[in-house]
């Protein structure tokens, strides 16, 4: 083998070795946005009322989609717009999968509201936020960010895992 041919593997194994150590299974953490809170346990019993009221069983707290809810929240208030796909990693499968979320799973956005109670209500008047929250899971957070970069507005996220 050429010197050259032998630097250029030594050099190639190393740069795959380098990427190799970046991997990791761990989760990615939240973007920082500003002030963030779990708003699950305040969000959980409007939800579980929901659901009794239609014969559907009640939803338990779940980490996993806790911790989804705060990312996409903090993506949210980060760039100033609600929306569902933002930044790298923005899809919403490989989103969930790349925080451990159960599928199936669904996710609920909303902006602008100063309690859990009214971002449940913004999202029960929607038919698609609705469906969701009737939806066949076991597991929910939900947790709201705002950022003084955009006035203060306050950006709020559901998850709901299998």
């Amino acid at each position: 083998m050429t010197s050259s041919r032998r630097a250029f593997l030594t050099a190639s194994a190393a740069a795959l070795a380098a990427l190799a150590a970046g991997c990791s299974t761990t989760r990615p953490p939240a973007p920082s946005a500003g002030t963030g809170s779990d708003q699950t346990a305040a969000s959980l019993g409007l939800v579980n009322k929901l659901r009794a009221g239609r014969g559907l069983p009640a939803l338990s707290i779940d980490p996993a989609a806790q911790h989804a809810a705060m990312d996409q929240a903090s993506r949210m208030a980060a760039a100033g717009k609600m929306e569902h796909n933002i930044g790298l990693g923005a899809n919403f499968g490989k989103r969930m999968k790349g925080m451990d979320v159960v599928l199936p799973a669904a996710e609920n956005i909303a902006a602008g509201q100063d309690s859990a109670a009214e971002a449940f209500d913004a999202w029960y008047r929607s038919p698609k936020h609705l469906a969701n929250m009737l939806g066949n899971y076991r597991g929910l957070g939900v947790a709201v960010v705002s950022n003084p970069a955009s006035g203060g507005r306050r950006y709020w996220a559901m998850v709901l895992s299998g």
